[in-house]
């Protein structure tokens, strides 16, 4: 059976800088009625395993779990120095993981990085590939998956992703292959590219291990096009995410081809910026098409 961890979309930019303690966030996720959290590295604010174990041990208490790490990787930067200073970085987020995450799965997600107008498509994806499997040995060892989503944009980069649409990400992942490797798939990303999320899940449900839940529309005024057009640090003031089963995305299909290759991973939900109640309709929404589709009769 699936099973559902939430992600503070609401509360990320507060976390991230210190104004909201991580406890607090794990207080507020433990009435969501979900099974896990999915961090992200500046969410935490130091890395010695005192303070992992605090963080672990506050999850615990609260009968949850820390499968999903979000960590957001840049290796397109045409400098090599930074590429490897992102490879040590991104072993860091492997052992944190290792060190906070339950035995039975755990993962950092992986990306390629951001589209630079100087680094061309045969460069990034190369870039990408050597820098996955580098990492891949490693996360082996410590028994964490890297996953690899079809992302659109870190909120703390300039530039979309690179593998933002799906010929690109379809080339890296096919130059992969591990046990350790699978994908986190995004249905909304996929409409923000303006592919169709199913198109890509029918190619890689075989290689999925989790999953983002959300859904996406664009505000009022806005256009495709003003999304595509942003390249300035953040998220498009385009861009709008909304309850799970009240956008854009068809749960129903999506949850079916999941069946049908039984998924039994997590799935975080990436919604909530209107508030807690918000993030509990999209629990309580996943749940029940967990119960439809995964549940024997």
């Amino acid at each position: 059976m699936p099973r559902i961890a939430v992600f503070p979309k609401a509360y990320m930019e507060a976390l991230s800088n210190g104004e909201m303690e991580l406890t607090d966030w794990i207080e507020k996720a433990a009435t969501l009625g979900a099974d896990g959290i999915e961090m992200y590295p500046l969410f935490l604010r130091q890395f010695d395993e005192s303070y992992l174990k605090a963080v672990a041990d506050k999850v615990t208490e609260n009968r949850m779990t820390i499968p999903m790490m979000c960590s957001s990787p840049d290796f397109t930067h045409p400098d090599p120095a930074f590429r490897a200073k992102q490879i040590i970085q991104m072993k860091r987020m492997i052992d944190v993981m290792a060190y906070i995450g339950p035995e039975d799965f755990r993962s950092c997600r992986v990306l390629s990085g951001q589209r630079r107008k100087e680094v061309s498509r045969a460069e990034g994806i190369r870039f990408t590939i050597e820098a996955i499997r580098e990492l891949l040995p490693y996360a082996e060892e410590k028994r964490v998956h890297l996953v690899m989503e079809n992302h659109y944009k870190d909120g703390f980069w300039v530039y979309p992703e690179f593998a933002q649409f799906m010929d690109v990400f379809l080339e890296i992942i096919a130059e992969i292959s591990s046990p350790w490797f699978g994908i986190n798939y995004d249905p909304s990303n996929a409409l923000v590219a303006g592919e169709d999320p199913l198109a890509l899940l029918e190619q890689v449900s075989s290689r999925v291990v989790t999953m983002h839940a959300s859904d996406r529309y664009l505000k009022d005024g806005f256009s495709w096009d003003a999304l595509k057009q942003h390249e300035t640090a953040g998220y498009s003031d385009a861009l709008a995410h909304g309850v799970i089963g009240q956008g854009m995305n068809d749960y129903d299909a999506i949850f079916k081809q999941l069946a049908s290759v039984n998924f039994d991973g997590w799935i975080s939900v990436e919604d909530g910026l209107n508030g807690l109640d918000e993030m509990r309709l999209s629990v309580t929404f996943l749940r029940q098409f967990i119960d439809k589709y995964f549940t024997s009769e």
